[in-house]
């Protein structure tokens, strides 16, 4: 070997190129075989900018071909010939250029591949008569209809173009996509026209749009999902600055399916687009505006004074409209059934008068007025005539409704079945009594939360007449509520069967005996946050209801103890769900309570039981036989090795620790 390549030693030293001086040469003298072991010494390589000679043949280096060297416009063509939902998916995989050109492609841009029919003669042999077969070569991969089963919701830092573009080009087919939630944007490449653009050119069958707080979103989008989506039903749009009356316009008149429009706080939507709503779409059922500063009377009356409107449910809240509005809803309402009116500073008691007055309101059956400084005792008695299906009234922080408004419209309203009244400090206890024994013949429930008026008055009320219809009692948060109280409520409602007293500090023991011995047989109790409640009305509750009771919420009633929780165990044979969160009970409470061979608690909350330790391991282990669901939070005296045990053993229970 060393002769034959002239090899002169080790100081002899070729950097870089070949012994011969063609490689054609070298060729020639190396063997054919595969298997060819050459050796030589490691040398740095050169860099070569210049075609490389060989033997005086230039070898010019090439380039390997890419489609990505295309320009958009061939690669669209050649993505709109994909025939089949998952090979465009596939593509869209490869990169975020192909994703985003792929989802700028319509569904009607998509070419379909047309069925190839051969027709063959064949003649057979054993049958006299000349027949004709026809061969079809289907070759179409045909994709799933898109009737829009799917849902998706992207929320803060994942609601981005690229996400939206691939759920457009994902979902196309797999059922396609119904129902689009956007809540937040990305802070530095959030939703913008284009993501919506996206969603409207690969997702027609699109039912359903919510827009949260996307301020990048504007007509351009809207525009996109009008021109498109036409099967479009319900649009939510909350917080979105940039969409103006343009947009809304475009969905008018192109989605003349929307059922649903609800709009909140974008400043740039006012009267023009709710007037080409009403105007156009007939099928609407559900409107909810709120806080829109360009939205007045104009806007709202177009809505309903059309002849064939359909709106069913209407909920306008903190608008500049005036009793002009009012007027209109209680002429032309005439199908609404639900109505929410909050924050109409500038509707007078005119204008609720009005409204009550005009007997439009055939239908309606759910009403709610809150911070409305018109509701007077006038309205209200007004809409009391007026309304005469009605059945729930809500009445939320309006103060100049009072004590004869109450009665008054207690008098006039005879179909009611629920009243609520919340932060309305002009009621006292005479009218709620006066409300309650005189007039209200259908009356099922009553709320009363957060009213400042409402204090035990010294001498004792003579009332007319019971209230026998009354089966469910709430009240909540009111300071003045006391023992005078209670028993006024108890001695007139005798047919309660579900009670919530909740955080009620002047109620005691003496005055829960009358309620509790005058109700026939009471079925949910709730006395969360009644402080100065001891174990004798748990005692008294047990023994006079142990055969109806079914749910009991001690919540915070801190001087109820064990002996209770011994109590229920002897006499509740219904009872599947008891709250004892923040109450003084131990293990010895929970020993006895899981012994009872009639107790079957589904639900039991211990929270911030601070007695229970893991001594009740063995006791919450046999209860978790029938439970569905433990509480367990901020109970410190059980280790962290016992809650395991417990989640382990109890596997089928839902526990929160």
């Amino acid at each position: 070997m060393p002769a034959l390549v002239n090899y002169g030693g080790d100081d002899e030293y070729y950097p870089g190129g070949s012994f011969y001086s063609s490689p054609m040469d070298l060729d020639a003298f190396l063997p054919t075989s595969s298997h060819v072991d050459l050796y030589f010494r490691p040398s740095k390589r050169a860099r070569i900018g210049a075609p490389v000679v060989f033997g005086g043949r230039e070898f010019e280096q090439e380039c390997t071909p890419s489609i990505e060297a295309l320009p958009d416009e061939c690669l669209f063509e050649i993505f709109r010939h994909l025939h089949s939902a998952r090979e465009r998916s596939s593509c869209a995989g490869v990169s975020k250029r192909w994703l985003m050109l792929l989802s700028t492609i319509r569904k009607a841009e998509i070419c379909k591949s047309r069925s190839t029919c051969i027709s063959q003669t064949v003649e057979c042999s054993n049958v006299e008569q000349q027949k004709t077969i026809s061969v079809v070569n289907c070759d179409e991969d045909q994709e799933d209809e898109s009737n829009g089963f799917l849902t998706r919701c992207l929320e803060g830092k994942k609601a981005t173009d690229v996400r939206l573009a691939a759920i457009a080009v994902g979902t196309s087919g797999r059922g396609g996509l119904g129902k689009l939630s956007i809540r937040g944007s990305n802070s530095t490449r959030g939703v913008t026209n284009l993501g919506l653009s996206a969603i409207a050119h690969g997702c027609p069958s699109l039912r359903m749009l919510s827009l949260w707080n996307v301020p990048s979103v504007g007509d351009e989008g809207l525009f996109e999902i009008a021109r498109e989506c036409h099967l479009l039903e319900k649009l939510d749009l909350c917080h979105c600055p940039s969409i103006s009356d343009k947009g809304l316009i475009a969905i008018a008149e192109q989605c003349t399916n929307l059922t649903s429009l609800s709009i909140e706080s974008c400043p740039k939507i006012g009267n023009e687009g709710l007037q080409a709503i009403g105007k156009l779409c007939s099928k609407l059922q559900t409107i909810s505006i709120r806080d829109c500063p360009r939205v007045g009377d104009q806007g709202v009356s177009s809505l309903f004074a059309s002849s064939s409107c359909a709106i069913m449910k209407v909920k306008i809240q903190a608008l500049n409209i005036t009793d002009f509005s009012l007027a209109v809803i209680g002429h032309y309402g005439q199908a609404i059934t639900h109505l929410t009116l909050s924050g109409l500073q500038n509707v007078s008691e005119k204008g609720f008068w009005v409204m009550g007055s005009a007997q439009g309101l055939k239908k309606l059956t759910m009403m709610t007025i809150a911070s409305c400084r018109g509701m007077t005792d006038v309205s209200l008695e007004a809409m009391g005539k007026g309304i005469a299906n009605l059945k729930q009234m809500c009445i939320q922080k309006c103060c100049f409704v009072s004590d004869n408004g109450l009665i008054a419209f207690a008098k006039a309203a005879g179909s009611l079945e629920m009243l609520q009244l919340e932060e309305c400090n002009r009621i006292t206890l005479l009218g709620i009594g006066g409300a309650l024994s005189n007039h209200i013949r259908n009356l099922k429930s009553l709320t009363v939360v957060k009213c400042l008026g409402i204090k035990d008055i010294a001498q004792e009320v003579t009332l007319p007449s019971l209230c026998t219809s009354l089966r469910s009692l709430s009240v909540q948060n009111c300071p003045g509520f006391g023992s005078a109280s209670l028993s006024m409520v108890g001695k007139l409602c005798p047919q309660l069967q579900h009670v919530e007293l909740i955080g009620l500090y002047g109620i005691t023991d003496a005055s829960m005996f009358p309620l509790l011995e005058t109700c026939e047989g009471l079925v949910k109790v709730n006395l969360s946050g009644c402080i100065n409640l001891t174990d004798e009305t748990v005692s008294t509750l047990v023994r006079l209801h142990g055969g109806t009771i079914e749910v009991l919420n001690l919540d915070g009633c801190r001087k109820i103890t064990d002996a209770s929780l011994v109590a229920i165990a002897d006499a509740c044979l219904l009872l599947n769900e008891l709250d004892a969160s923040k109450c003084a009970v131990t293990d010895a409470g929970l020993a006895v309570l899981s012994s009872s061979e009639q107790i079957n608690l589904q639900v039991l909350s211990l929270s911030g039981c601070s007695e229970v330790s893991n001594k009740s391991l063995p006791f919450l282990e046999r209860l978790g036989k029938s439970l569905v669901g433990l509480n367990l939070k901020n109970c410190h005296s059980i280790s962290s090795g016992t809650v395991g045990t417990i989640v382990e053993n109890l596997w089928r229970c839902d526990i929160l620790v």
